[in-house]
């Protein structure tokens, strides 16, 4: 064959294969959601808008399985065995839900998690994970004393804290650490308020009536985002000025919150998940941590408690007011 014919035959050969790809079906990919939140679940809009973002079209590109387990330890459980089938590209796990992925092996798990994930065992480190899961952490030991010096700013009167704490929460020994470090240094005193998930939540409510503080402080977690109003409506009762941790606090009632902007986070989130689908593992993506923290105040709730004036000092600052 002569060398021309042979590259003529070449290149039409080349040609063909790429017309063969071309009119092959695209993949579709399976994601499969699990969430303990109640519905409708605002970090999954996040997500979806984030996947839009990057060119994914829903029911086109990516086919999402929705599943909900508010409450119900054993419905999360016979969800999350249901990723042993093997059609799913990727699991995405809705705050607490990861805890109860911690077995999964057999696809790539993206988490956004308020507590540590290397204390939970699902990463070996953030900056390598090592193994199937990766995503983003809002645990910030950096945001907890923030949160200290802001209630501090604002009230420079305060003397004593109560500090609610979930003590199932992964990390939540550091963050608590950190918190009582930073508030006696400020020349105010601790008190912590411990529990166990949301049964003990009704001891620690009382405890923290009696404890007599002069502002009250939330770590965020699961368990205390669920009842956010609950907490936020006790503060007021007690006539505490209360701090949290996500918007969604002061949504609910609450005075003040400091931390990342759990919307966007889920929306960054979609980055990760293009990475994985398109081939990268896991194991190589490090844990992000929010850059970029919102001061959220909710001035209802300063007029209900009569610290309108004392709020008024930050207001210039923040990056939402609830009228």
């Amino acid at each position: 064959m002569r060398r021309r014919d042979f590259i003529a035959l070449a290149g039409g050969a080349m040609m063909w294969s790429r017309l063969a790809r071309a009119q092959q079906p695209a993949k579709v990919y399976r994601i499969f959601w699990v969430s303990t939140e109640p519905q409708p679940d605002p970090f999954l809009d996040g997500f979806r808008e984030g996947l839009r973002e990057r060119g994914y079209t829903e029911g086109k590109d990516v086919v999402f399985e929705l599943h909900y387990a508010a409450g119900d330890p054993a419905a999360l459980r016979q969800v999350v065995s249901e990723l042993k089938r093997g059609n799913i590209d990727l699991a995405v796990s809705s705050g607490p839900a990861t805890r109860a992925m911690t077995a999964v092996t057999e696809v790539p798990v993206l988490f956004a998690l308020s507590g540590d994930p290397v204390e939970l065992g699902i990463v070996k480190s953030l900056g390598e994970p090592g193994g199937n899961f990766t995503g983003s952490t809002f645990l910030s030991l950096e945001l907890a004393g923030k949160r200290v010096e802001l209630l501090k700013d604002i009230f420079p009167g305060l003397r004593t804290l109560a500090v609610l704490s979930n003590t199932n929460h992964p990390g939540e020994q550091s963050e608590w650490r950190t918190t009582r470090q930073v508030t006696q240094a400020l020349g105010a005193d601790p008190i912590y308020v411990p529990f166990a998930g949301a049964r003990e939540l009704d001891k620690a409510l009382e405890a923290a009536s009696k404890a007599r503080a002069d502002a009250m402080l939330v770590f965020p977690d699961a368990v205390t985002m669920v009842h956010r109003a609950r907490l936020a409506e006790f503060a007021i009762a007690q006539r505490l000025p209360s701090m949290f941790g996500w918007s969604e606090y002061c949504d609910a009632g609450g005075l003040l919150s400091y931390g990342a902007n759990q919307r966007a986070t889920y929306f960054s989130l979609a980055t990760y998940a293009d990475r994985i689908l398109r081939g990268e593992k896991p194991a190589d993506l490090p844990v992000e941590r929010p850059t970029k923290f919102e001061l959220v105040v909710n001035l209802k709730t300063a007029r209900t408690l009569g610290v309108e004036r004392a709020i008024s000092s930050i207001l210039f600052r923040a990056n939402k007011v609830i009228e």
